[in-house]
């Protein structure tokens, strides 16, 4: 039996290496996925390598990461639960389909993952490997194994001489991404209690950011980000550069409660400086640009399509469906937005775009020619006519 394992090098998936030997008799292929989470990925594959992995295949995905998950999310507007721009949610499928494509070709018999039972991770890879690939077995230690804490890890990598670099200094459980930090567990778990002063990995406190603020300009065609300040660039130096402008200015950090698909309440906090930017500037220029009736549906089934990826629905008939819609809708969505960033807000300053709806001289104050505002007395006529009650009694 062959078993291709998403692997970061973390604890729970360096334990299962051995543990998966173990209980399966098995040959196990350790599957690395490079999203920009800048780790040592060469350290990774030894650890891999050294606790019994058959054989490490690294995958460089950054580009299609962003390019085809991160950027349809992002031209939707999905949010989840009003806060969440979705940064684990999105890599999931990503790094789902990469592990996919290794079990094929290494022909394989199951994939393994390491989310755990109370998670949100454990049904996005297990939808996405039913979607892609029905035939294959999905393990899931977690679900499995007697171990029932990080502790117990521990103890079972120290007893196969597993390196474990868990502790006290960084106590959270931490994913991080191209896109996005997260950061639960820990004293976290304590609505009381707030993030540690420093545990912040990509974006300043907001109170240290610099006082005199700054600016940028991001440029987008039909929905889709391609220049800052002027200068086109690729997909994932784009986020990058937008990643590091957003984070020195204290940019894109939350803090909440979100409902995960299990049922359970869990908090975390998440840094996506780049992307607040991103659907900051995006929301603005689809403002000027979408006609009112498309705006507020699309609106709606932006909450719809944040759903779907928070609840592991990528590869289904229904996401492509509202990808069309977002296609068509945002078609006309180009132009350029300029933001002021001071101390963690994000602020308008300029929005411009070619296929603007928005007429000064329809929306002026000014005396004009564009309106005769004697018009509007008949559409309220018309328009309030349902209500009113005395006369449709009367005339019954």
């Amino acid at each position: 039996m062959k078993v291709v394992l998403a692997y970061s090098g973390g604890l729970d998936t360096s334990v299962m290496i051995p543990w998966l030997r173990e209980r399966y008799a098995c040959e196990v292929v350790a599957f690395i996925a490079d999203v920009g989470q800048k780790e040592d990925l060469g350290a990774a594959r030894r650890k891999a390598l050294k606790t019994g992995a058959s054989k490490v295949v690294i995958k460089d995905m950054r580009s299609a990461f962003v390019k085809d998950y991160v950027f349809p999310t992002l031209k939707a507007g999905a949010v989840y639960e009003g806060k969440y721009l979705l940064g684990t949610a999105v890599a999931r499928p990503c790094i789902a389909k990469g592990q996919i494509t290794v079990a094929l070709a290494e022909k394989a018999d199951a994939v393994a993952h390491g989310a755990t039972g109370k998670g949100n991770d454990q049904v996005r890879f297990e939808m996405a490997a039913m979607a892609l690939a029905p035939h294959l077995k999905i393990i899931a230690p977690w679900r499995e194994w007697e171990m029932k804490s990080r502790s117990d890890e521990i103890a079972y990598a120290r007893e196969h001489g597993i390196p474990v670099t868990a502790g006290k200094k960084f106590p959270y459980s931490s994913d991080k991404n191209l896109w996005h930090v997260s950061m639960e567990g820990g004293e976290l778990e304590d609505l009381g209690n707030t993030l540690k002063r420093g545990a912040l990995q990509t974006t300043r406190e907001a109170d240290r950011a610099p006082s005199g603020g700054g600016k940028v300009a991001i440029g987008f065609v039909s929905g889709i980000p391609v220049s800052v300040n002027g200068r086109r660039m690729s997909p994932v130096d784009l986020v990058s550069i937008l990643n590091r402008i957003g984070g020195e200015h204290g940019i894109g950090v939350v803090d909440l409660v979100e409902n995960r698909l299990v049922g359970i309440k869990s908090r975390g906090v998440y840094e996506t400086p780049g992307g607040t930017l991103l659907y900051a500037a995006l929301s603005e220029l689809a403002a000027i640009v979408l006609d009112r009736e498309t705006m507020h549906l699309k609106a709606h089934l932006a909450m719809k399509y944040a759903e779907l990826v928070y609840y592991g629905m990528w590869f289904t008939p229904l996401r492509k469906a509202l990808d069309a819609f977002m296609d068509v809708t945002m078609a006309p969505v180009t132009g350029e937005v300029t933001l002021a960033l001071r101390q963690g807000a994000v602020r308008v300053l300029k929005r411009v775009s070619p296929n603007a709806l928005y007429r000064a001289s329809l929306a002026t104050f000014e005396e004009g020619e564009a309106y005769d505002q004697r018009h509007a007395e008949g559409f309220i006529r018309l328009f309030g006519l349902q209500y009113r009650g005395k006369d449709r009694g009367r005339r019954g």
